[in-house]
């Protein structure tokens, strides 16, 4: 429940932080154009296939510049849309509605863009024992969004960050000595803290399987390889493939035994959505 709330607080501020950069001391536009009066009505709309990720956020960036702003969604999170489908109305201050428009359709299309992505992926793999996850390849102060655009996709999380995961890489081999000296060290940890560790080859795998590692990251190894890899380990312990993964090759290294296949692209590389915010209908009120 911490962690949640820290996520939450953390969120909050990434938000307001977009809204300042979007906002500053004001939006002189619509100071000139729209009476502080007038209401309006606006409808959120997909402007290409995609999977709807990130209507909970785009809710914090009105609920943060006005609380009178109300949204209503038409669609649940990790639905498939299509081109014109109308996903939400948004109804209040125009004002408010206008300043809002730009850092909510930005996070709507960037969490939308890695939903669809992963979804494409976790499709390819489809009928396979494996998960398709995502790594700490994200946007800086983003990567609470741009997470769970991926568990929204149907992928899973791997670890948030370097304090809630041991994940021995090859420059803590580098420092250490070998992968039996990295993981030997790690086991200083709670007992309960499984122990990952990145192997660039079989050798390398088999050190760790001596060691005692829990899950084992195959780092751009060939399909072979991991294939060979999964063999040896006979569900002694989990199996990561991660390194240049591709929609083309995705399914190849799954049918090799793995369990897991992290993809960095899925938040680094994925495309925005086009969706678009257009104002239906305005009032003035004395």
């Amino acid at each position: 429940m911490n962690s949640e709330l820290n996520y939450s607080t953390l969120v909050k501020k990434t938000i307001r932080l977009a809204l300042l950069e979007d906002i500053g001391h004001g939006d002189i536009t619509s100071s000139l154009i729209v009476p502080h009066s007038s209401k309006a009505k606006a409808r959120v709309f997909a402007k290409e296939d995609l999977i709807l990720a990130g209507m909970p956020f785009v809710k914090e960036v009105f609920a943060a510049l006005d609380p009178d702003v109300r949204e209503k969604t038409f669609f649940k999170e990790g639905t498939a849309l299509k081109k014109g489908d109308v996903i939400a109305e948004i109804s209040g201050r125009a004002r408010s509605i206008l300043a809002g428009e730009r850092v909510s359709l930005n996070i709507l299309q960037r969490m939308s863009g890695i939903a669809t992505l992963t979804r494409t992926y976790v499709e390819k793999v489809s009928g396979l024992p494996v998960r398709i996850a995502d790594t700490r390849k994200t946007a800086p102060g983003l990567r609470f969004m741009e997470k769970y655009g991926v568990r929204t996709g149907g992928g899973a999380n791997h670890r948030f960050g370097l304090y809630d995961g041991i994940l021995i890489k090859d420059n803590h081999i580098k420092v250490a000595g070998s992968v039996r000296k990295a993981i030997k060290c790690a086991k200083k940890a709670h007992h309960l803290m499984k122990i990952e560790v990145e192997v660039k080859n079989i050798k390398e795998l088999n050190e760790a399987l001596d060691a005692g590692a829990d899950i084992v990251m195959l780092d751009n190894m060939s399909p072979e390889d991991m294939a060979k890899a999964a063999g040896l380990a006979k569900g002694r312990v989990l199996l990561e493939a991660s390194g240049n993964v591709t929609l083309d090759t995705v399914r190849s290294i799954a049918e090799t035994g793995v369990d897991i296949i992290s993809i960095g692209a899925l938040t680094h590389s994925a495309r925005a959505m086009d969706i678009s915010m257009k104002i239906t209908r305005s009032k003035q009120f004395p």
